[in-house]
């Protein structure tokens, strides 16, 4: 009996472009949900219980029966104002455990779902209590987020990837040298010092693979001594694109608190005591190499025992708590796009504001800024599909049809094809 092929985990494969989909949809879900849960007085790792529930509740709801693996691909975390990277504490901390949100905090909700070791992570920022307005400081740093993270995702974009035209104009507009990480964070940089704001210092986008979030590629925007990124986007990729935003310098720096986020290296070691063994042995088996909460173990008590060699011996990655230096809040976003030949397809993506909520004196004047966020993110959804499905109506029902429903029904039509979406 010949073996069988190796599956293709590839865009060029549209059962991977489904499988990343799927997980879209379970972690756009989940945030709806998690957002409204974001009010001044509720406890952040009550939030992150909850959102974990959810997350595996609706994963238990696709591929039923299938022999795919899948589960949680980011556990839910809430990260308050001052905070860069996720944060979610644990129970047997009691300090922590108690953290409440305050009114008006800029906080960042972060979760993820993967489907066949296909990740689809989303971050997005809410102000707690924020009304139908929002003024000042806080109207700065939420555009200042927005704009620049559709900035971002278009200047990741291959050059000429949607140009138009001729085959010359097509060529020419190929030929353009694509952005380079210097000048991404440069026009970054000058986008949001309009809002009076700054990038977060070491905010990296990561190529993503099968089982694997941090891939062979990543763009580190304002990067620290030392630090650089490798590579850009390509067609046919899969990348988690992160943005972050501080009202102070944007310079970070450790906070105090515990290391509760960790993932599974594919580093190899002898691990000597058998709690640590046990513990990575449930690591593997729930959570393979995606970012997991020690709250999310069996035994939370006995987990914060057994990963401290699984850390020492390099099998599992600490994240870190980081902060913004200066104790100003700061804001984040983190979409994952595809990079196809239509141009950049968001997967799972923070909701679109409602911009007119933001109320600002300042604004973007920088004329290469604004021509380059005029630009589209992918071509608009093809006719063809919809002229095929379009079923011809008996007459008589034609002829009874008002001229609205008739409107009506075309508009249904073109609900069929979301993946252009720009």
């Amino acid at each position: 009996m010949a073996d069988e092929a190796p599956t293709d985990y590839s865009l060029a494969n549209p059962d991977t472009l489904t499988k990343y989909k799927t997980a879209a949809q379970i972690s756009q879900k989940v945030l709806d949900e998690v957002r409204k849960w974001c009010v001044e007085g509720a406890k952040i790792l009550e939030i992150c219980q909850k959102g974990d529930k959810l997350l595996n509740d609706e994963v238990a709801k696709v591929y039923k029966g299938k022999k795919v693996s899948k589960g949680v691909g980011h556990p839910c975390t809430v990260s308050p104002s001052t905070y860069v990277t996720p944060y979610t504490p644990l129970v047997s901390d009691a300090e922590e455990a108690g953290t409440e949100l305050k009114g008006a905090e800029v906080v960042k909700i972060q979760l993820g779902a993967q489907i066949d070791g296909l990740g689809a992570i989303v971050c997005d920022t809410v102000i707690v209590g924020a009304g139908a307005e929002v003024t000042g400081r806080a109207a700065d740093l939420m555009l200042a987020t927005h704009y620049a993270n559709e900035l971002l995702l278009r200047m990741m974009m291959p050059p000429g990837l949607l140009a138009t035209g001729t085959e010359e104009e097509k060529k020419k507009a190929q030929a353009i040298k694509p952005y380079s990480q210097s000048k991404i964070t440069s026009l970054l940089e000058k986008l949001v010092k309009s809002y009076n704001c700054n990038l977060v210092e070491n905010t990296t986008c990561w190529l993503f693979g099968r089982n694997e979030i941090e891939d062979k590629k990543k763009i580190i925007l304002a990067p620290s001594e030392g630090m650089k990124g490798e590579g850009l986007a390509e067609v046919g990729e899969v990348w988690g694109v992160e943005m972050g935003v501080a009202l102070g310098s944007g310079k970070v720096k450790t906070l105090p608190n515990r290391p509760t986020l960790h993932r599974r290296t594919t580093t190899t070691y002898g691990l000597k005591r058998p709690s640590s063994r046990a513990t990575l042995s449930e690591i593997q088996k729930r959570f393979g190499t995606f970012p997991f909460s020690l709250r999310q173990l069996d035994d939370e008590r006995a987990g914060k025992v057994g990963i401290v060699e699984c850390v020492r011996g390099g099998v599992v990655r600490q994240y870190e708590v980081i902060g913004s230096s200066d104790g100003e809040p700061v804001s984040r976003l983190f979409t994952t796009v595809a990079i196809t030949k239509n141009g950049v397809q968001r997967l799972a993506a923070p909701p679109q504001p409602n911009l007119d909520q933001y109320k600002s004196d300042k604004k973007i004047t920088d004329e290469e800024i604004l021509k380059i966020l005029e630009t589209t993110l992918a071509k608009p959804p093809s006719d063809k599909k919809k002229n095929k499905k379009k079923k011809k109506k008996p007459a008589k029902k034609a002829a009874a049809q008002k001229p609205d429903e008739e409107e009506d029904d075309e508009d249904d039509d073109d609900d069929d094809d979301d993946e252009d979406d720009d």
